[in-house]
């Protein structure tokens, strides 16, 4: 009784804890391979994640080469603390560390494994504790597999390693070129629990194997980690040969929890844009494994038709395109606030027209003054998730770049314009973008346009220009280069 009371007395002051308050892991996680977003132990590597919607990263120990030893600058305290801080402010685990030198170098040509294996682990304790380390063993070329002297040094190397692991709580997964079976053989022999697998769909797909049925195989105790993607080619969610919510079902049927690293599948159309793929695939795996990436700007959609709402959501998902951000947190954000302003454009002329019925003096002051808060606003609001130039870019995008568009064209038909004549052009045109981005229909927003091109029209004459001779010129040269207007 005395015992129970303590014990409560202890919660109440704070100082114990009941179990189900206790934090928990949530049971999947995804992260994506600091050297594939090319940021191998680069601080930007966790803002990046964090763009990205992952939970964490598998941070690279740098590389290796002919060196005896990781080019890893964390091993300097100092930097190590600095890198640790920086994730914990942005709220980014560091979920595995890999030696992805062993891509290329040769576990048995290299004397310093040990060391190579306890500088990854005191890496992994520096940057908050990693449980798992990846290793590849590409490097040891395509005959170890066959060869047995050289596999039986690799076996006794990594049950060294592994048995190093261990002691420290740690595992090391392995990257091997087996299906289950096989690692389920070579495990066997490594006969360490420091060592299991770091599951990489892509070799099970290359081997022909079914993955449900390889991951049931190789059994949830074997996988450490998993690289959940394919080679580059489509986006994970794109891919008819991996089907994620059969891989989800059957890892929850099986019991496992852990890590998924997105590798690789980036779209080869536009292999180099880091966000875009990264960022498709990183919120595909948390929408199928569960937690799906949610924007911090809600969408005003409340009392809205679903269709309607999806009909705005892509409209405003081609800005967000165009600048390669749709599939990051920060393009999610950006995506719901020129959502919202549509939204809002629609209440104010639905407004407007309501009270117009009556009074179309009032209905058109509440209009301005509604919409000149509401312009500055946008510019504010989007300001808070993108650089200048890219709010410049959503502005060309909701105005059909009108403002690219005629400028370009202005400019070529009359290449003798002078610089001035060119920065007023632009500047009258942006101006014009202003207002025709709080006008209520396409329609609308080509006859602001269509003014100010008469502005410009009036303005080139007045300097000289004959205009309808430019314009026969600039005709005839387009069609000798093949173009047409």
């Amino acid at each position: 009784m005395r015992k129970t009371s303590a014990i409560l007395l202890l919660m109440v002051l704070g100082l114990l804890l009941p179990s189900e308050s206790v934090a928990q892991e949530p049971r999947y996680q995804v992260g994506v391979c600091d050297w594939m977003v090319l940021k191998r132990q680069k601080l930007g590597e966790f803002d990046l994640a964090r763009q990205l919607g992952c939970d964490g990263v598998e941070l690279d120990m740098g590389g290796l080469g002919q060196r005896a030893a990781f080019d890893n600058k964390l091993r300097d305290d100092a930097e190590a603390a600095h890198f640790k801080h920086v994730a914990d402010s942005l709220g980014i685990k560091v979920g595995a560390v890999a030696m992805s030198g062993f891509y290329a170098q040769d576990l048995t040509k290299k004397d310093t494994y040990l060391a190579l294996a306890d500088d990854c682990f005191d890496t992994m304790d520096k940057m908050g504790g990693a449980r798992v380390a990846f290793m590849p063993l590409g490097g040891c070329g395509n005959d170890w597999p066959t060869n047995k002297a050289k596999r039986k040094e690799i076996v006794k190397r990594l049950h060294e390693m592994g048995e190093r692991a261990k002691a420290r709580g740690k595992v090391i997964g392995l990257d091997t070129p087996f299906d289950a079976r096989d690692n389920l053989k070579l495990l066997k022999e490594i006969k360490s629990d420091g060592i299991a697998i770091f599951y990489k769909f892509q070799t099970v797909l290359e081997r022909g194997a079914d993955i449900c049925k390889d991951l049931q195989k190789l059994g949830a105790k074997n996988i450490c980690a998993i690289h959940a993607s394919n080679t580059d080619g489509v986006w994970l969610r794109n891919d008819s040969l991996i089907d994620m919510p059969a891989i989800r079902r059957t890892l929850d049927k099986m019991g496992w929890s852990g890590w998924l690293f997105v590798e690789r599948s980036r779209d080869v159309s536009m292999v180099r844009n880091v966000k875009m793929n990264y960022g498709s695939n990183v919120f595909y795996l948390r929408e199928v494994f569960g937690r799906p990436v949610e924007a911090k700007v809600a969408l005003n959609s409340d009392g809205r038709e679903a269709d309607y709402v999806n009909t705005i959501l892509g409209r405003s998902q081609k800005a967000t395109d165009q600048l390669g951000l749709t599939y990051t947190v920060q393009g999610l954000n950006a995506r719901n606030i020129i959502a919202n302003r549509y939204f809002q454009l629609n209440d104010i002329y639905a407004e407007r027209d309501s009270i117009a019925k009556t009074d179309k003096q009032r209905a058109a002051a509440i209009a301005d003054s509604k919409l000149y808060r509401s312009h500055f606003a946008f510019d504010t609001d989007l300001g808070l998730w993108l650089k200048p130039g890219e709010v410049e870019t959503v502005k060309d995008v909701m105005t059909f770049n009108v403002v690219k568009v005629t400028y370009e064209a202005q400019c070529d038909m009359i290449p003798t314009l002078k610089e001035e004549e060119k920065v007023q052009i632009l500047a009258w045109l942006k101006e014009a973008r202003e207002l025709a981005i709080d006008a209520e229909s396409s329609k609308k927003k080509h006859e602001v346009f269509g003014k100010y091109k008469g502005r410009i029209n009036n303005y080139l004459s007045k300097r000289g220009y004959d205009l309808n001779k430019e314009r026969e010129e600039w005709y005839k040269r387009v069609k000798a280069r093949g173009g047409e207007l």
